[in-house]
């Protein structure tokens, strides 16, 4: 077994994520081999396995990376948004953008593959799994510097959002459950899906998203002209 020292580790570590995130993000999952990482970080194939415990610990990794940097960006967005409606199109916007420029973020948050990945590699079921879960680190390094499962949590569901807790917290929403506003948030996301398919020609791909947008910001927030007992009714 190579011997490396620390610093040799965590550089052997880093290009590892770098180059699994540049092939998975072109090539998929199932089409890249362990060796077509390790040939682009210039080691042997056996090497790999002193820093991953398989191409899918290392898939999850860059999959909760790719996670984590988008609700960075969510955050950002959002930070100097006044109301609540403007949060949320803002939400809607930056992760629809996402989805579409980006093919990690597209796997995770429509395709479900942290969620395929995760029941692989701990042979139970997500839900089950995630309810049991807490936290929001994207891995675990032991003493050796080999990465263990990530803490993928539920995040899939937006559930590290804090927005709609506030919304309801305010009355701002007229959906009691600040789950199920994430999920329609991320229902959204799968308009994707559509675009250039016969669903939605790609002439009116825009258009459909754009009124999309503004029909789920609008009907979810309750208008300011509604009264107090119209707010408790809901």
């Amino acid at each position: 077994m190579a011997q490396f020292s620390d610093e040799d580790r965590e550089r052997i570590h880093k290009e590892l994520i770098e180059a699994g995130h540049k092939l998975f993000a072109q090539f998929g999952f199932d089409r890249t081999r362990v060796s077509d990482i390790t040939e682009e970080v210039g080691i042997g194939t056996s090497t790999f396995y002193q820093f991953f415990d398989s191409k899918e610990a290392l898939y999850l990794v860059v999959l909760t990376s790719e996670r984590e940097q988008l609700f960075k960006q969510l955050e950002t967005a959002v930070s100097d948004i006044k109301t609540p409606q403007a949060e949320a199109e803002m939400i809607l916007r930056t992760t629809l953008e996402q989805v579409r420029s980006n093919p990690l973020i597209k796997r995770l948050f429509v395709e479900g593959e942290i969620r395929r990945i995760d029941e692989q590699l701990n042979g139970t079921n997500y839900d089950d799994a995630a309810s049991t879960k807490s936290g929001n680190d994207t891995n675990t390094i032991n003493e050796d510097n080999k990465c263990t499962n990530p803490d993928t949590g539920s995040e899939t569901d937006f559930r590290v959002l804090p927005q709609p807790e506030e919304w309801v917290a305010r009355d701002d929403v007229r959906i009691d459950n600040p789950d199920i506003v994430r999920g329609l948030l991320r229902s959204l996301l799968f308009v994707t899906q559509a675009q250039n398919t016969p669903v939605v020609i790609s002439e009116t791909y825009d258009e459909v998203e754009e009124a999309l947008i503004d029909t789920v910001v609008t009907g979810l927030f309750a208008d300011e002209s509604m009264t107090s007992s119209d707010n408790h009714s809901r």
